[in-house]
């Protein structure tokens, strides 16, 4: 693709929240919370979301061909960083660390199936998601941003919310079946609730870009 500076900037920004939101999301999933006193999810949930409405900016100005890149990449650092972690975890401590071996495996090393579920689910869902966004997309021209945005992200949220929490609760044995459909089903509702939440930061990203590209001259 042939970007202009300015055009290779705004990429660059998108691409540096996209990464570090999946990242920041994957570190701190060890801990599940409960929400509102009806379901039990892992804290990255609430990141999840701004990763989708970053995942529909960079499908309307750069194309499936940039999110596409863009989820592999990051899939290869989430797997970096588990391996990373993964060695880590079989470092022994010395004697007055500030981080014991017990507390450092009790923060990371229940995390590990959450990482191995949501880099399955990520990559599945990613895909799904700009497959949808560009056949609604075809149908609605420059017009309806927030069906196909919002489109897509039904779709994809619901593969990304089943597939994680099963590899990530059901498989270790952390949920039973019932559990877990519980859980998923009222965490999906939840990640729908905020993407609807989030359709008038969609317009105002989509404003932002369109003035920083077309409204000022690309920088030399």
């Amino acid at each position: 693709m042939d970007f202009t500076k300015r055009k290779d900037l705004v990429f660059l920004v998108l691409a540096g929240f996209f990464i570090t939101n999946a990242i920041v999301a994957e570190l701190i999933g060890g801990k599940v919370v409960e929400f509102f006193g009806l379901f039990k999810q892992s804290v990255g949930i609430i990141l999840w979301p701004v990763v989708f409405l970053l995942t529909d900016l960079i499908n309307e100005h750069y194309g499936k061909q940039g999110v596409r890149k863009l989820t592999y990449i990051t899939v290869g650092l989430i797997a970096y960083m588990f391996i990373v972690l993964s060695i880590s975890l079989k470092i022994p401590t010395i004697e007055g660390s500030p981080v014991d071996d017990k507390s450092f495996v009790t923060v990371f090393g229940q995390g590990q199936w959450i990482i191995v579920g949501s880099i399955t689910a990520f990559l599945i869902s990613q895909l799904v998601d700009v497959s949808v966004f560009w056949m609604l997309r075809k149908r609605t021209g420059n017009k309806h941003i927030w069906l196909r945005a919002t489109g897509s992200t039904v779709v994809s949220q619901l593969l990304d919310t089943f597939v994680v929490q099963f590899i990530a609760f059901v498989i270790p044995g952390k949920w039973t079946l019932e559990e877990f459909s519980h859980n998923a089903i009222w965490g999906y509702l939840f990640k729908l609730f905020v993407a609807l939440c989030l359709i008038p930061m969609i317009y105002v990203g989509h404003f932002i870009i369109n003035k920083f590209l077309h409204d000022s001259k690309p920088s030399n």
